[in-house]
């Protein structure tokens, strides 16, 4: 079918939509739209058989839903209305939660149903939450729906002919930040956590801190400090640990107020946004092993062992790695390297694997050219120590997304595995950069110069699938969020076992001499660094002002030329 897409942005789930419908046969084709984009002129441009809206918080006309079937995305189960859905799930901790794909009409998510999911809801932030488990549960729903209308035969539900218990959602309010309020002398731990969690990327929950108003944006519970509710603790790895009545929690990030008709803000690590405001705090790293003595702490780097496999664990807010991540994940590497294990696996938690360098901290460094050399810099480092490992075998696994240089590092490893639902952008131009971390040595050595040439060009998201199918993607693993760690445990244990891996470590190591010999690692550091060089200290390159309109969040004057029904890399 002729699909149009039509989104508020090309966000995590548009792009998972977008790239598993393509994989499903369809010509898909993607608009932004804003409060003023004249959608019946563009729906009439593109002429589709059939309009699906993942994500989108303007109305439809009447002029395109009564000419179009028009299907929407809505986080809900059925018979949940409202546009904070999922800031409902978390604050609530529901169990369960769902996803119901239904036909725009009059009524906002009042429309006949074509296609509902259920999918559980562990306790993690929104963010996550509807990157895995309602993303998973989302793109189940619009294929079924999709085919239903392919079908020609299928006639959607209507909500009024629906009983009480077969709709087990119900109309909500705006979740507003009255609701997110934290009161720190009387709220225990577990209840700070649920609502920083439900606010944890958009918008974050608005509270006073040393004399400001900031937005507080992610939670983990502490169990071992505390101190008087309300007043900061400590501080680890740019995170703030603030007591509560019973206990304490880390905020990593803090983001102050977007003043009326002023650019969006930034989301900084909370030390670094608070600056000078900060008084002078104990810094109490997390080991780097986990104690095992049964106490929550949080800690955004884990090394962990299973016999002769190792793994280490990160989490980095949004995916982004400044320098500062990318050097302590360096280290972390390094460490990993001096144990006597014969694989070692990079990744392995739920969510995203990363996206390369940091830009809400290149923005609002001193000198933003500075600060993104020394991140690109820092980046290829850590993909350096990857790819010159060689006395066992490195498992890239991505239970989340990746983009950009965090793509590039899991392609640095000998084997990258990717929980199915994975999105990969392999590719840097949409931020006007040439790109690094080695990536002119690792992507054409997996898909070849031609398909490196047409992912890295077309800047288009694919599937784990199709990734592996290019070459991108050695194993896909088909289970829930959740279960992604665990199944990589397995694996991982099986492969360190396996009778085949010393000779495939020796093997290893004498392709990598043989690659060096051939052209050294250097030289393609030096090409792409060069090329970085000139964009980041060239004031009048694009890059600049793409990356201030990314972390400002100022809106597209069009949709991008490059979103068009072209087909991935073949």
């Amino acid at each position: 079918m002729r699909i149009l897409l039509i989104a508020g942005a090309f966000n995590s789930l548009t792009q998972r939509v977008y790239a598993e419908l393509g994989d499903h046969g369809h010509q898909v084709g993607v608009e932004l739209v804003a409060r003023d984009t004249p959608l019946p002129e563009v729906v009439r441009r593109h002429a589709p058989e059939l309009i699906v809206a993942p994500m989108l918080k303007t109305a439809i006309p009447r002029e395109v839903w009564s000419a179009h079937t028009c299907l929407i995305v809505h986080p809900g189960p059925v018979g949940d209305q409202g546009p904070s859905s999922l800031d409902w799930a978390v604050h609530l901790g529901a169990d369960r939660w769902g996803v119901t794909v239904l036909q725009a009409n009059d009524e906002m998510d009042g429309g006949d149903i074509w296609a509902a999911a259920s999918c559980p809801v562990p306790g993690v932030g929104k963010s996550d939450l509807y990157r895995n488990e309602i993303a998973d549960a989302a793109v189940g729903a619009v294929l079924a729906a999709v085919a239903r209308v392919a079908s020609g035969t299928h006639r959607p539900q209507p909500q009024a002919e629906l009983s009480d218990a077969a709709k087990p959602g119900r109309p909500r309010p705006p979740f507003r930040q009255d609701l997110r309020r934290i009161d720190w002398h009387a709220d225990p731990t577990d209840t700070v956590v649920r609502k920083l969690r439900a606010a944890d990327s958009q918008p974050g929950v608005r509270d006073e801190l040393l004399g400001d108003t900031w937005h507080l944006h992610g939670g983990h519970p502490e169990d071992t400090l505390t101190g008087p509710p309300g007043e900061l603790l400590a501080t680890r790895y740019g995170a703030i640990c603030r007591a509560t009545a019973d206990g304490a929690v880390w905020i990593p990030e803090l983001r102050p107020p977007r003043a009326a008709g002023e650019p969006g803000t930034l989301k900084l690590p909370a030390t670094l946004a608070l600056g000078d405001r900060l008084p002078p705090l104990p810094e109490v790293p997390a080991p780097l092993e986990d104690p095992g003595d049964g106490l929550r702490t949080w800690s955004d780097i884990r090394y962990r062992e299973d016999g002769p496999a190792g793994f280490v664990e990160f989490s980095f807010p949004g995916g982004a790695m400044s320098t500062d991540h990318c050097r302590r994940l360096l280290a972390a590497y390094r460490h990993a390297c001096t144990r006597p294990t014969s694989v070692l696996v990079l990744g392995g938690r739920r969510d995203f694997f990363s996206n390369g360098i940091h830009l809400h901290v290149i923005e609002a460094a001193a000198d933003p050219a500075e600060e993104s050399w020394a991140n690109i810099n820092a980046m290829d480092d850590l993909v350096h120590a990857v790819l010159t490992t060689t006395d066992r075998l490195v498992v890239a696994a991505l239970g989340g997304n990746a983009a950009a240089g965090g793509a590039m590092l899991a392609l640095a490893a000998d084997e990258v595995w990717c929980r199915a639902a994975v999105v990969l952008n392999p590719h840097y131009r949409l931020m006007g950069l040439y790109g690094s971390e080695y990536w002119t040595y690792t992507l054409p050595g997996r898909a070849g110069p031609e398909v490196a040439g047409q992912l890295t060009a077309r800047a288009l998201p694919i599937t784990a699938a199709t990734g592996a199918r290019l070459g991108l993607v050695d194993r896909i693993l088909d289970c829930p969020a959740q279960d992604f760690a665990a199944q990589t445990a397995g694996l991982a244990a099986r492969l360190a076992s396996a009778s085949s891996t010393q000779a495939r470590i020796a093997a290893k190591k004498a392709d990598r001499e043989r690659d060096e010999a051939h052209r050294p690692l250097a030289a393609y550091r030096e090409l792409e660094l060069a090329q970085m060089h000139r964009t980041f200290f060239d004031p009048d390159q694009p890059y600049h002002a793409l990356r201030r309109a990314f972390v400002r969040k100022e809106p597209a004057a069009a949709t991008p030329s490059h979103l068009g029904s072209a087909p991935a890399a073949t």
